[in-house]
């Protein structure tokens, strides 16, 4: 064995009687154990305590050092930053209305720390504290939605049964909402949470439907599975953003040279293909629907790109100009 792995091997077995031992190992056992002096004792235990909770006991003048648990829920247990994480992505949920979804992960943190020990709970709490309290989930302009969360209940209990889910939905622009039955095909979150359904014997593909305009729903007698072979990401990845044509399209985009570098670090469709130009520009192409969206989005590169095709995106950015035309105040002449 080299004298590398000869190193790694001792600092192994330190780590395994240190978890082992009930009483502790002391840094002159500790040395013994190793062979090697107490100064190479003291420094591994610094390290081992980088990566473990090393615990120690008095005895008179001496600490007995120890690794409490097993070592298996050292490598198990969250670190504060991860618990942070979740927290922030709570938090982000309930100031963007979507409690149910906040609901779920609160639960799903609180289940995390109520498996903590007292001492686990002091060595973490300050770091999470402090963690917590500065990290925020950007909530962006966009509609304001209110979920029921029996709602979400529902459509996750008919997805797990195998059927469909029955309930009335109110259009954007009706008043009477319409009765519904449809097989569960997912659900998409997002600034909006969607329940992706398929009317049963329809031909046509699922669609979405907003969850906050979602009454009274309830689970169905009649029976409705999503097909093995059918893949969501697939799905989504078709359009744009949430709408879709019923017909792909190709997009290509020309980006201009002295926007190239910022389009080469930007996503506009999952399966965008990239093509480097002679005069230092790209051309990005992808297909999808939902120009109505894609639209919208392209105003924010106004002027450092070109659409080239396909005829209906360039109509729709036209309509879309001239609707924005009309939001501006025409100048008055003095």
């Amino acid at each position: 064995m080299s004298d590398r792995f000869a190193k790694l091997d001792r600092l192994l077995g330190l780590i395994q009687a240190l978890a082992e031992t009930t009483d502790g190992l002391t840094l002159d056992e500790m040395a013994d154990h190793l062979a090697m002096g107490r100064r190479t004792a003291e420094r591994l235990r610094d390290l081992i305590a980088m990566h473990f909770d090393l615990d120690f006991k008095p005895d008179g003048r001496r600490k007995r050092f120890l690794i409490r648990d097993s070592l298996k829920r050292h490598y198990v247990r969250p670190a504060p930053a991860e618990l942070a994480a979740l927290q922030a992505e709570i938090e982000g949920h309930r100031a963007g209305g979507n409690e149910p979804r906040a609901v779920l992960l609160a639960g799903l943190l609180s289940k995390i720390k109520g498996a903590f020990d007292d001492h686990e709970k002091r060595r973490i709490d300050p770091d999470l504290d402090a963690l917590a309290r500065i990290q925020r989930n950007l909530v962006a302009a966009g509609p304001i939605v209110r979920i029921a969360p029996e709602t979400m209940t529902i459509v996750q209990s008919a997805i797990l049964a195998g059927c469909c889910i029955e309930f009335h939905y109110r259009r954007e622009t009706s008043n009477d909402p319409q009765w519904r039955r449809v097989i569960p095909y997912g659900l998409v979150h997002g600034p909006v949470t969607y329940l992706l359904g398929k009317i049963p014997g329809d031909g046509r593909e699922p669609v979405y439907y907003r969850l906050d305009r979602i009454v009274d729903p309830k689970l169905s007698d009649k029976l409705g599975c999503v097909p093995d072979d059918w893949d969501i990401d697939d799905w989504l990845a078709r359009s744009f953003g949430v709408w879709r044509e019923d017909e792909l399209q190709d997009i290509v985009l020309r980006v201009h040279p002295a926007a190239a570098e910022r389009a080469q670090n930007w996503r506009f469709h999952r399966s965008q293909q990239t093509e480097a130009l002679a005069d230092g520009g790209l051309r990005i192409s992808f297909s999808a629907g939902g120009m109505r969206e894609l639209a919208d989005h392209l105003f924010s590169w106004g002027g450092d790109l070109v659409v080239e095709s396909p005829p209906i995106l360039i109509e729709t950015l036209r309509t879309r100009i001239e609707a924005a035309q009309k939001m501006v105040a025409p100048t008055v002449k003095e």
